[in-house]
This record gives C-alpha cells, structure tokens and sequence, in this order.
C-alpha cells in the first residue's frame, strides 16, 4: 500500500481513510525527512501528517518558496530552514479524526491524541491530549503501570504471546493488569 520509502509503518497498524499517502502532505524528497509510525495504531479518518516540507524559510525576507515554484533562485540551505527532524509515533498510539501532526513531532507509545487536535510538540507516553494546539489533559495511567508497560513492550511480542496478552490488554481493572504484568516482567 504504502509506496514512499521515507514513510515506514508498522504492522497491524490502519487508518480508516483511503490513499494513506495522500494525507502525509509537504513530504518532499529533497528534504529527506520520515514519518514512522510503530505498530499497532488506530488512526482516525481526516488525520493529516504534515512534514518539513510545509516550513518555509523565516530568516530572510520573503518566506516564499521561488526554489520550488521555478524561479531562478537556489534552494536554502538547511541550515537555514526550521527543519525538525522525523516525524515518530509511538505504538499502540489512537489519534482520532481529522487531527493534524506538525512536523518533527514525535508521539509516545500509547498516547491518545484527541479528534481535530493539532500537535506541534512532543507527546509523552501514555498522555491524552487534546485541541489547537494540543495539550496534555491527563495521563491515561500512573507512573509506575506506565513505566511497566513500556518495559512489557507487548506490541514486539509474537503473535502467540499477544494473544495471551489480550485479556490483560483488555482489562479495566488496573490493579489486576499491574499484578499479571509483574508477574510477566519477572518470568
């Protein structure tokens, strides 16, 4: 499906939109910038990833891009350019619909990112954020069960260990789900 090599995504990972492709906008090759996206994320219809290509130059007088439109002028140098690095996001990450993801942004595993938010910073594990800009509303968890499922790391396991897992994955009782994963953490 996906054919650009600069956009790497993980397995069993979906978007529930067509053309995955067509909603990573600004993704030019002379840029040389990724969005990788980990395993097993939910990404909502309308979400757009919009990539180092979109920054124009600040540090000069005009911003507008004569090097890409057929002027006669020489591209900026990178240096001169707000570049922010890949784009990432974490596995096991929901971003709900029509979010956009700002360039060099880099979503923790987990994290929840609510509908029509636009992320323009870092996203913490296991954070929920929501709205223009995006902002941290709460932590889906607590520290210690956070620092314990990023330790379990359950999306690297095989999918016969992932389907023992799912009754842990899908318990509401925390208390239980702290206690089987230690168990698991041990063994």
């Amino acid at each position: 499906m996906i054919k650009n090599p600069n956009i790497i995504v993980g397995d069993f990972t979906y978007i529930a939109d067509s053309d995955f492709e067509s909603h990573v906008s600004h993704h030019y090759d002379f840029v040389g910038d990724k969005l990788i996206i980990g395993k097993f994320c939910q990404i909502a219809a309308g979400v757009e990833f919009i990539m180092n290509g979109a920054n124009h130059q600040m540090n000069a007088v005009s911003t507008f891009p004569f090097y890409i439109l057929g002027w006669e002028a020489q591209a900026p140098k990178p240096a001169d350019l707000p570049l922010r690095g890949d784009t990432i996001i974490g596995n096991d990450v929901w971003i709900g619909q029509n979010a956009v993801i700002l360039p060099g942004v880099q979503i923790g595993d987990g994290a929840i990112i609510g509908a029509n938010s636009v992320v323009g910073s870092d996203v913490a594990p296991y954070a929920v954020v929501v709205g223009n800009p995006a902002r941290l509303i709460k932590k889906r968890f607590d520290e210690e069960l956070i620092a314990m499922l990023l330790k379990l790391k359950w999306w690297d396991k095989s999918i016969a260990e992932i389907n023992a897992l799912i009754p842990i994955l899908t318990n509401g009782n925390l208390g239980f789900v702290k206690r089987e994963i230690e168990r698991l953490l041990k063994d």
